[in-house]
């Protein structure tokens, strides 16, 4: 059984590092304010099930192939960048009736969640960052360590789901906000396209 001492710092640090500024929570932030907190949660959710996949991809030595395989690294990145583009192009072509609330379309729920699984899962910054992450925690004395890396990484889960409902949440208040006016909601969308550029090019040029 992992120690309660052990299971209370891995949380913190799950916590800071969620309050830190990085792609999910600005990704979070984004969705929350274009689309509502709803969206935002959803999209949480979906960031989320792509940290089970990473969490499992982990446990399975899978994740090991990013860290020791230029080719596969650069392979899922320019995937993930090539995605984010695609969200940018989608974000500076939309109106202000591309937002709730208007007459014009708005994302499915299902849309959203598969956006946050696809910005999460084809991100090999974050299986490395498990890698490295997990294991540290880990204590084969306890037993099982896929196991245990499991474990940590459903806490992790945990502590994301907290952090970045918050950022859903504070996103979706300003995003109300700034949807009263017309050419605002465009200022958002534009905004959002350049934040998704941002992102991607952060993803193109990391390394391993």
């Amino acid at each position: 059984m992992i120690p309660i001492d052990v299971l209370t710092v891995f949380f913190a640090a799950a916590i800071a590092l969620g309050l830190a500024p990085g792609p999910d929570n600005i990704f979070v932030l984004t969705q929350s304010a274009l689309y509502g907190r709803l969206a935002g949660l959803v999209v949480t959710l979906g960031l989320c099930t792509g940290l089970v996949v990473h969490s499992v991809a982990v446990a399975l030595g899978v994740a090991a192939i990013f860290q020791t395989s230029e080719i596969a690294f650069t392979a899922l990145k320019i995937i993930g960048a090539g995605y984010l583009l695609y969200l940018a192009f989608q974000a500076f072509r939309a109106g202000a009736s591309d937002l709730p609330g208007n007459d014009g379309p708005a994302l499915s729920l299902w849309s959203l969640y598969r956006r946050g699984i696809v910005m999460n899962v084809t991100n090999p910054k974050v299986a490395i960052f498990f890698l490295a992450f997990l294991p540290q925690f880990a204590d084969p004395a306890r037993g099982s360590v896929p196991v245990q890396i499991l474990l940590f990484g459903g806490l992790f889960i945990v502590a994301t789901i907290l952090v970045f409902g918050g950022v859903a949440l504070g996103g979706g208040l300003l995003g109300a906000f700034l949807r009263r006016s017309p050419g605002a909601q465009i200022w958002l969308n534009r905004v959002a396209g350049i934040v998704f550029v941002g992102l991607a090019v952060r993803l193109a040029i990391a390394e391993r």
